[in-house]
């Protein structure tokens, strides 16, 4: 009985601390490091001087400055899609914001922890301008352009044998490769999430005149990933989120949080940390969230500076607005 007690405890120290890994690594570090895409529009993709910008990129900056205070800090790993979740569990990473799908599969048997959605997705088709194509039926014995180790490889397949289609797929471990052979002629399409605009299609893409199917085959919720036994900061993780929707409903923007901190309105009080504990329950500052909002504004900032109306990409919220909108973006009570 006494080696059964004995053991137990041990496992629920080694249980706690770890817990508590990843924080205290952060914290002693200094700087966050997080894993995003080599490059993907509107999400991260480096300037010319190898700044990153992007929706996912303003997620990593927002946890740097709830957690060390300075947005500044974090240091962007690029990953292919082949490699991104090797990172994470190997502990290269911090945390992985990289435009990836949420799945059953990716969440059973990985050792990691999906985090909240923070985008809504769709995997859809480019074809080439003079290939005449109208419809995925007409694709039907194409070579269609796909990236390795991603869901739209296993859904084109799925899709294909559910409708009758027999695709050639031509699979590249790099997304700048499969682009560069795609405009190269090689390939009749292209497979991959595709944001839902206007004009049904990416201004890359637009630029070369080149049609976006309209049907959508799968559904493709984008999130970040922690690992497990860490569930302290997987709760980081997702109360950011949280508190970037909530920011959004409650009229908090990164201009205004300063201000907006002196408010008696309680929810607001508590999102902000001018009361309650709730930040020090993470082991946080309690004004941890108001350092995030501070950074980059709240969840609808975020989108239209970096997908949305104030983008290239010109996507509307759809999905992605919030539940009052008839959208699917909802923050948990913050208290």
């Amino acid at each position: 009985m006494k080696r059964i007690i004995i053991a137990t405890g041990l496992l629920a120290v080694s249980g706690l601390m770890a817990q508590a890994a990843t924080l205290d690594t952060v914290k002693q570090r200094g700087t966050l490091v997080c894993g995003v895409s080599i490059g993907f529009a509107g999400f991260s993709t480096p300037d010319s001087q190898g700044n990153y910008k992007g929706l996912d990129v303003d997620y990593c900056r927002a946890l740097a400055a709830g957690v060390l205070g300075d947005a500044s800090k974090v240091r962007y790993v690029a990953l292919t899609a082949q490699n991104r979740f090797t990172a994470l569990q190997s502990g290269e990473i911090d945390v992985l914001y990289r435009n990836s799908t949420q799945t059953y599969l990716r969440g059973a048997t990985l050792g990691l922890r999906q985090g909240p959605v923070n985008f809504y997705d769709g995997q859809g088709f480019v074809v080439r301008a003079d290939a005449g194509v109208k419809d995925l039926k007409s694709l039907n014995g194409a070579t269609v352009c796909v990236a390795q180790g991603t869901t739209h490889e296993v859904t084109l397949g799925d899709y294909g044998r559910a409708n009758g289609i027999e695709w050639k797929p031509l699979v590249f471990d790099r997304t700048d490769t499969m682009y560069q052979t795609f405009f190269g002629g090689r390939c009749d399409a292209m497979t991959r999430t595709l944001p839902r605009s206007p004009a049904r299609s990416l201004p890359l893409l637009q630029s070369g005149g080149l049609p976006v199917l309209p049907q959508t085959i799968s559904k493709e919720p984008l999130g970040p990933f922690t690992r497990n036994g860490d569930d302290v900061w997987t709760d980081i993780i997702a109360w950011l989120h949280y508190g970037l929707i909530e920011a959004g409903e409650l009229g908090v923007t990164a201009a205004n949080a300063e201000q907006m901190a002196k408010s008696n309105v309680p929810a607001i009080q508590r999102l902000l940390g001018t009361s309650g504990e709730l930040g020090s329950r993470l082991g946080l500052d309690n004004k941890w969230m108001l350092q995030a909002i501070k950074a980059g504004g709240n969840y609808g900032e975020i989108f239209e500076r970096n997908v949305g109306k104030a983008s290239p990409l010109k996507l509307d919220r759809g999905l992605n607005a919030t539940w009052a909108k008839g959208g699917l973006m909802y923050a948990l009570p913050f208290k």
